[in-house]
């Protein structure tokens, strides 16, 4: 078929056609589909950065560089660092170790790492009190590098106590003189007896706990005290209940307290309330006023006082120990750590980590010496690595006075985060040498260590203002709102 010439006549009615719309139709149409490629290509990032969008780039590539360069494995189960874009990512990556290329990658996010392995790193959030291991060491090495000698070393423990005494806000209430405590009467049970407590530590707070005695008393009797962890039931425990009862059998005064916002301070404050920084301030001011009264009864001798405790316990037991020289003897349990400060603000929410531009539980530990100290470790939690690097750190201080006998540790390689029966027989021997008590009660018949002859109370045995919180003074304060406007007064009367 023969295409037909176009005549005069077409020709006058195509030059009256506007083609300009088919154009713009046109060109649109693949303006469009170049778009639609382009955004479906993979994104070359690489090719992309430039110093005029700062090497901005999404840090999930570089640290798929980190990973290549130190054939390592990085882990983001969580998908924290999913679209997160970063300036200058790649020039972040350092060559000397993948802990360095991770922290300045991930620090701008308050994002940190945990190295599971030499291998294998997994991504967290920055979980302030926890470090690494590596960091822990090096923190050692800076402190170690700070004293040479005794009077070094006196001149930092000064400033640290100084430094934690007012990070704690201690100074305007200390002076408060609580009333004689509220007691209920004894319970008696094989070789020792049981009586409940509420010690008014100031006006209209609170603290309360049981207090433990041998039933036989032939002269005055060491006192210890016993702050309790986070463990399931707090004092209310087993174990709590099991340990403070052996060493009223042994012949000790013991003291067993609730956490501020736990046990019958619940009657007083909120469940979470526990988790605010004032939580570290008052369980120390409980400790202390809690000591003050055992040292003023006629029948305690203030020359022989001792403190224990596990984990949250653990921790009160070196702070109050590095405050107190009152306190003669300490066995902090699965606690000390130079890369955990204690997970909880009741432990750490204060600023006494802080101190002297930067410490840690290994160094606020050593701040007994030369009072004799038993650490006890184990080999599951964060007390893993106190055989080889803190002990040799608190022992050079002990060396410092020349008792490096004084300081003896305790480890449990197969045993975990707890204060159970092999941690507490232990302590018992070692209680039992420094502060005269009897060891028979916890022997067997063949001198064997054992626990017997225990009570374990029910919890609404153990409350002082009763099962249910009815005998709570009627001044008792209620709330943080209460608890803040008084401290903010004492504060004011003080200055």
């Amino acid at each position: 078929m023969k295409s037909k010439a176009i005549g005069p006549l077409n020709r006058m009615y195509m030059d009256q056609i506007d083609v300009k719309p088919f154009l713009k139709v046109s060109i649109t149409v693949k303006l469009v589909k170049f778009i639609i490629i382009l955004l479906l290509l993979p994104r070359p990032s690489v090719l992309a950065q430039d110093s005029d969008n700062a090497y901005r780039k999404l840090i999930s590539e570089t640290i798929t560089n980190i990973e290549q360069i130190y054939k390592i494995k990085v882990l983001d189960e969580k998908g924290l660092i999913e679209g997160k874009e970063l300036d200058y990512a790649d020039w972040r990556i350092g060559y000397d170790s993948p802990e360095k290329s991770l922290a300045q990658i991930l620090a701008p996010f308050d994002l940190t790492f945990y190295k599971e392995s030499d291998k294998v790193y997994a991504i967290r959030k920055l979980d302030y009190p926890r470090k690494s291991v590596e960091e822990g060491e090096q923190h050692l090495n800076y402190l170690s590098a700070l004293y040479h000698n005794l009077d070094d070393w006196k001149k930092r423990k000064g400033d640290l106590k100084s430094c934690m005494l007012d990070q704690l806000e201690l100074d305007s209430i200390l002076g408060f003189e609580p009333k004689a405590p509220l007691l209920t009467s004894y319970r008696e049970y094989d070789g020792y007896k049981v009586q409940n407590f509420a010690l008014e530590v100031l006006p209209g707070l609170f603290t309360t706990g049981s207090i433990y005695r041998p039933l036989k008393v032939k002269e005055k009797l060491p006192i210890i005290l016993s702050p309790n962890g986070h463990f399931g039931k707090g004092r209310y425990g087993n174990d709590q209940q099991s340990r403070n009862a052996m060493l009223a059998k042994m012949g000790a005064v013991v003291a067993s307290y609730d956490l501020f916002a736990w046990g019958e301070s619940l009657l007083q404050f909120d469940a979470e309330d526990h988790r605010k920084s004032i939580a570290h301030t008052i369980q120390t001011l409980n400790g202390i006023k809690i000591l003050d009264y055992l040292v003023s009864l006629s029948d305690t001798d203030p020359e022989r006082i001792g403190i224990t405790g596990g984990s949250g316990g653990g921790s009160q037991t070196i702070l109050l120990t590095a405050l107190d020289e009152r306190i003669k003897v300490s066995a902090p349990v699965v606690m000390v750590s130079s890369h955990f400060a204690g997970g909880c603000p009741c432990e750490s929410g204060k600023g006494i980590h802080l101190c002297g531009t930067g410490t840690n539980n290994a160094e606020i530990s050593a701040m007994a010496a030369p009072r004799p100290q038993l650490v006890i470790s184990d080999g599951k939690d964060w007390t893993h690595t106190f055989p080889e690097l803190e002990k040799p750190f608190i022992q050079n201080i002990y060396a410092f006075y020349g008792k490096e006998a004084a300081l003896e540790h305790e480890h449990f390689e197969e045993e975990g985060h707890d204060y159970g029966l092999s941690k507490r027989l232990g302590m018992y021997s070692f209680m039992a040498s420094h502060l005269g008590l009897e060891m028979g009660p916890v022997k067997g018949n063949n001198g064997e260590l054992k626990e017997s002859g225990l009570v374990i109370e029910d919890e609404s045995l153990m409350k002082v203002f009763g099962p249910n919180g009815e005998n709570l003074p009627s001044h008792a304060i209620k709330g943080l709102d209460a608890l803040n406007m008084m401290l903010a007064a004492f504060k004011t009367e003080k200055n």
